[in-house]
């Protein structure tokens, strides 16, 4: 899949290995890696199968998660143009093949 980032922030920290592991600590910033690793092998968010990956509910509905360490999650949107929808009008993530990064983190907090 293509990845974009929400703010060049965020891309600094998933393209800087130094950043991530002073950001995120040794153990999420490796999660963080393989996340994104995953993200570029997959052809679609359907495919991705590490991670517990789930899509969101509530303030954050239209978002998609996968779980990092210790809370932290990766969260992203589709970045299609426009975005693939069901009938019912929720994403069709198995037709989303770009995301953009919205946020990391727990956003539980």
């Amino acid at each position: 899949m293509d990845i974009e980032f929400s703010s060049p922030a965020l891309q600094s920290l998933c393209e800087q290995q130094r950043l991530m592991t002073k950001e995120l600590g040794d153990n999420c910033g490796r999660k963080l890696r393989t996340r994104l690793m995953d993200l570029h092998a997959a052809r679609n968010v359907a495919e991705l199968s590490v991670g517990r990956p789930h899509p969101l509910k509530g303030d954050r509905a239209g978002q998609f998660a996968l779980d990092l360490h210790g809370g932290k999650r990766l969260v992203f949107e589709p970045a299609n143009n426009p975005v693939p929808v069901r009938a019912d009008n929720s994403t069709a993530w198995d037709l989303v093949t770009k995301v953009r990064i919205v946020f990391i983190g727990d956003y539980h907090e």
